[in-house]
């Protein structure tokens, strides 16, 4: 399929932002939900991608979600003459804030987990009765009526 130069980079450049990219299964739809361009001309540039192997496809609930590979952030980085120091979304380390507040700890070990000795509090402790016998009497469930 024939992709124009600008609606080829619009593709790319959202891919590339997020790493990743998802698209409705409608091949009628004039436009993409995110990207400005026609929704089949999206998927069919996702399927150039994964048969080349620069995008994994998954398909669910009549969606496309298309996630790029280590290969494919190179070849969209030289596709779009980025730097190297940018990178996807998907590839970006969030910092965890530290917390000033002092983790307590409810009996149980460091990471805050119960002590196991308090799983059995919930068990049963006493067994059936020796006396206990189960018969099976057939009928698949069903009561037999006589």
């Amino acid at each position: 399929m024939l992709i124009s130069k600008e609606n080829r980079k619009a593709i790319y450049s959202a891919l590339f932002k997020d790493g990743a990219l998802c698209a409705p299964k409608d091949y009628n739809a004039p436009k993409h939900p995110e990207i400005e361009v026609p929704n089949l001309e999206v998927i069919k540039a996702m399927q150039s991608l994964t048969s080349k192997g620069l995008v994994k496809t998954q398909f669910s609930w009549q969606w496309y979600y298309y996630t790029l590979t280590d290969e494919g952030i190179d070849y969209l980085r030289e596709y779009l003459h980025l730097p190297s120091e940018i990178v996807p979304a998907t590839m970006k380390k969030t910092a965890r804030p530290a917390s000033s507040a002092p983790r307590r700890n409810f009996g149980g070990d460091r990471e805050g987990r119960a002590p196991r000795g308090d799983r059995d509090n919930y068990r049963r402790k006493e067994g059936a009765s020796g006396d206990f016998k189960p018969e099976f009497r057939g009928g698949l469930g069903r009561a037999q009526r006589e």
